[in-house]
């Protein structure tokens, strides 16, 4: 079994604020994991802060569904917009994938914590991690 590695919030809040970002109209968190990196960039960068519920893992961090499934409508249009597409951990990029396809219209650029993203906060973390917001 792989080491578990902690980040803290500290940490984060470094490399987000050492990030050189292009300018965006809106940030998209993906709940639930994205859900608070998400707000940590939308309140640094100012923008408001939309969400997609998309579920594809159980809280062991396994799949559970053949794709991530949106579980509730969108109640937001981004057509026209340039979009921080923000979640945790992208392993796949499944997950960004179906909330592209969601976002109609936006010009989607994406920003994991760590894995593959166009913006990745951590690339040199393999390991699992123990979240800050993850206090179980």
């Amino acid at each position: 079994m792989s080491n578990k590695v902690s980040l803290e919030f500290s940490e984060i809040s470094q490399r987000l604020h050492a990030l050189v970002l292009p300018e965006f109209d809106a940030v998209v968190g993906i709940a639930r994991g994205g859900l608070l990196p998400a707000s940590l960039v939308a309140h640094q960068l100012e923008l408001p802060l939309y969400l997609i519920q998309l579920n594809y893992r159980d809280d062991a961090n396994k799949p559970h569904r053949t794709a991530p499934e949106l579980q509730s409508p969108l109640e937001f249009d981004l057509r026209g917009n340039r979009v921080l597409l923000v979640d945790d951990v992208s392993v796949s990029g499944a997950t960004f994938n179906v909330a592209r396809e969601l976002l109609i219209g936006a010009s989607i650029t994406t920003l994991a914590c760590k894995g593959k993203a166009d913006f990745v906060l951590f690339p040199e973390v393999a390991a699992c991690v123990i979240w800050p917001w993850n206090l179980s």
